[in-house]
């Protein structure tokens, strides 16, 4: 049986705390922030979603890889995790439309992966102490020195991980004699937004993080986007300065997840680190504008300041989670800027809320 050959591997959390369990296959150590994701479904987009990058997912669903790799459910270049810790790992699979295993697809990227893991007391243990690094290995007798090792490894606070996965020159995506044009800062951009906005008659001009407003605007753009990305917001300053700069002149812009918090801090709305983020494909919104309610995928380990949102004469709140009243959704009052804490664009998940790519044509037509 495979299950026999497989070595022993452990989660060994920055507090000391560790979990046994079987490596997929790969050896050796590797280090993040852990975090899980409820989702049902979807492994692999978020296996390859940017704004996962430098993390360790915890996969909730008990059975990861049953239904194998599409090259069409990607959000990226490829696996965009730092580490997969799950209860079993499927090494069959069976679905026509599969391209090949799970198992192929992760040795091929190189992610270093644990099974058989007690993962409801993991999810428990990161609920109750909050998210932190940890690192996931198969040098199993050698815990005193991976602790050293992961006493090293920096905070998410304070960390810039957009430009590590942003692009490094500009590329275009859709029709080029589409309706409209929109200028996007990639701080981590999912293929799905671009998607979206592809089916919506948009020509995209795609720009690295370290892009100018002057370089965005040459585009000549009916609207500028702000992408999802990981990471701390606050260090992005030169994104920041693009969304003041884009608010200041009147035009039309939209932010999703990092995009939101960029305008946020643009605004003078400081962010936080929450106590272990908001991650899967279930995550009720209600909408304040309309009062209709909405199932969202959520993918993020910052927050905007209620506090200083409602302190802000200029912003309004459009949207709240109601778990725990955080902050969703913004407007700038009198401009044609509105964010998101969420994702519209799903990859997976549900589509209650692709609306707001429709909310973005419209205010790029008026």
């Amino acid at each position: 049986m495979k299950y026999k050959e497989l070595k022993k591997a452990i989660l060994l959390l920055e507090d000391g705390t560790i979990f046994e369990g079987k490596s997929v296959g790969i050896d050796g150590t590797t280090i993040g922030e852990i975090c899980y994701n409820t989702g049902m479904t979807g492994y692999q987009e978020i296996f390859t979603d940017p704004s996962y990058f430098g993390q360790i997912m915890v996969t909730t669903n008990a059975h990861i890889g049953n239904y194998g790799v599409n090259n069409d459910e990607v959000e990226s270049d490829g696996i965009k995790i730092a580490g997969l810790v799950c209860r079993n790992f499927s090494y069959e699979y069976s679905r026509e439309r599969s391209n090949g295993s799970l198992e192929d697809y992760l040795k091929e990227h190189g992610l270093i992966s644990i099974t058989d893991v007690d993962t409801r007391a993991v999810v428990s243990y990161i609920r109750k102490h909050g998210a932190m690094n940890a690192l996931v290995s198969t040098d199993v007798d050698n815990v005193e020195g991976l602790m050293r090792k992961l006493a090293e490894a920096p905070s998410m606070v304070g960390l810039d991980l957009a430009s590590v996965v942003s692009t490094k020159e500009p590329y275009y995506f859709g029709d080029e004699n589409a309706t409209y044009k929109v200028s996007a800062l990639d701080l981590g951009i999912k293929k799905n937004i671009l998607r979206n906005l592809a089916k919506r008659d948009c020509y995209i001009k795609v720009y690295p993080s370290t892009a100018t407003f002057d370089e965005m605007a040459a585009f000549n753009p009916d609207g500028y986007f702000l992408s999802n990305g990981p990471g701390d917001p606050e260090p992005l300053e030169s994104a920041q300065e693009i969304a003041k700069t884009i608010i200041e002149k009147g035009l039309t812009l939209f932010g999703i997840c990092l995009g939101h918090q960029i305008i946020a801090l643009s605004q003078g709305i400081s962010t936080y680190k929450m106590h272990n983020g908001h991650r899967g494909i279930n995550h009720p919104i209600k909408n304040l504008v309309t009062g209709k309610g909405e199932i969202t995928s959520q993918n993020h380990g910052f927050n905007i300041s209620r506090e200083d949102v409602e302190a802000n004469e200029n912003v309004e709140i459009t949207h709240v989670h109601l778990n725990d009243n955080t902050v969703a959704g913004i407007a700038i009052k009198d401009k044609k800027v509105f964010s998101v804490q969420y994702h519209p664009e799903a990859g997976p998940g549900p589509n209650d809320a692709t609306y707001l790519f429709d909310q973005f044509i419209d205010n790029m037509k008026s």
